[in-house]
């Protein structure tokens, strides 16, 4: 009973500051896309006869590179149900523009970094050919909408070093075509090469400049327009990159309410915890946009995901704030194991069709356009 009444307390204070609206609006917004992360079944089995605990990790057990039954049945999904104005569920789908060239690493006997476009990684793995295409017609169906979330989604130069430096982990992990995978040879690192935007010393945060404009570069050359928002992998970042960001047309900041930005201590993974609101705006004019519900099944099935799901999007609501749903692409992934796509979608089904039950004068919306909405007015 205590813990309900602390944990409806903490919803509550979490809309309270901020923008405010009466107009009932839902923005989904998914990170990870394009990125990859287990390469094959194959590959599971591999590292689970290692040792690894790969079995452990939603992760590491169900996430992949999209493959094209993954987005026709998530489109279907996203297609069922329509808001007042007639639009469909959208997904904001947090995307990397980049992987690396695991030929070209090993050829330069990982003493230089290369990448691909993820264009290119779909080409590499099966039933993936035509999911660019795939993703362009969902943009043209308005049920999904990219948005920037790194060039790659991996630590550049601690992954590099880590080769450099014979790493047996990082080692086997390159043997796969991968970066990520648990290393329980490496506890330090906890977020598993994934935290492209932490750094270590001023060197690193140099190249994290690089790599953000090289990235933004490149996202509009693959979509064809610029990405209006941005979000962190792992929410960790430094408060000086949104200049930069900014320069480079990116409005609105996604995250939590809390970010943390590194210390830069080699070795600690120390950070500053940075608090933000619903529609605060930084010296930039940037606009935080805070996710305030969470539809994540894959990280644990004994949780009533659709009915917390809803209980958050109601007390957002109740404060007059928008719903932002948090749900990883994760959730969405059947190439490992279809199982895990399937039954997630049903809930998904569930979730979205309840929602435009409730509110029926619901409205659907990217992250972008959220964006716009709470830049034409701020209290």
């Amino acid at each position: 009973m205590r813990l309900k009444i602390k944990q409806a307390i903490s919803r509550n204070l979490l809309n309270l500051p901020g923008w405010r609206s009466k107009r009932k609006i839902i923005v989904i917004e998914s990170d990870d896309w394009g990125s990859i992360r287990m390469a094959s079944k194959d590959a599971f089995e591999y590292f689970k006869s290692k040792g690894y605990p790969v079995a452990q990790n939603a992760y590491n057990s169900y996430d992949a590179l999209e493959s094209e039954e993954d987005l026709e049945k998530l489109f279907e999904v996203l297609s069922f149900v329509k808001d007042k104005n007639g639009n469909p569920a959208k997904l904001t789908a947090n995307s990397v523009v980049a992987n690396p060239d695991f030929d070209r690493i090993a050829q330069s006997d990982y003493q230089q970094y290369f990448y691909e476009p993820f264009t290119e990684t779909y080409k590499r793995y099966p039933n993936h050919n035509n999911s660019f295409q795939i993703l362009k017609q969902g943009i043209d169906s308005g049920v999904v909408m990219p948005q920037f979330h790194s060039r790659e989604h991996l630590n550049v130069k601690r992954w590099m070093r880590s080769l450099q430096q014979w790493n047996q982990a990082s080692l086997e992990a390159f043997g796969q075509n991968m970066y990520s995978v648990s290393q329980p040879f490496e506890p330090g690192n906890r977020n598993e090469y994934m935290d492209a935007l932490d750094f270590d010393s001023q060197a690193d945060s140099d190249y994290i400049e690089e790599v953000l404009k090289e990235g933004l570069i490149l996202f509009r050359q693959i979509w064809g327009f610029k990405s209006t928002s941005f979000i962190a992998n792992c929410y960790v970042w430094h408060s000086s990159i949104e200049k930069l960001l900014a320069d480079e047309g990116v409005k609105y900041i996604q995250g939590m309410v809390i970010q943390s930005e590194p210390l830069a201590e080699p070795g600690t993974y120390n950070y500053k915890k940075r608090y933000h609101y619903q529609g605060q705006k930084n010296r930039y004019g940037q606009v935080y946009l805070i996710r305030n519900a969470f539809f994540e099944p894959s990280q644990n099935r004994h949780i009533d995901w659709v009915n917390d799901c809803l209980n958050r999007i109601e007390t957002a609501f109740r404060w007059h704030k928008p719903a932002i749903i948090s749900s990883h692409r994760v959730n969405f992934m059947g190439f490992l194991d279809p199982s895990n796509r399937d039954r997630n979608l049903i809930l998904f089904k569930q979730l979205l069709s309840e929602i435009v039950k409730r509110w029926p004068s619901v409205e659907f919306m990217s992250s972008d356009e959220l964006g716009a909405q709470i830049s034409k007015k701020q209290l």
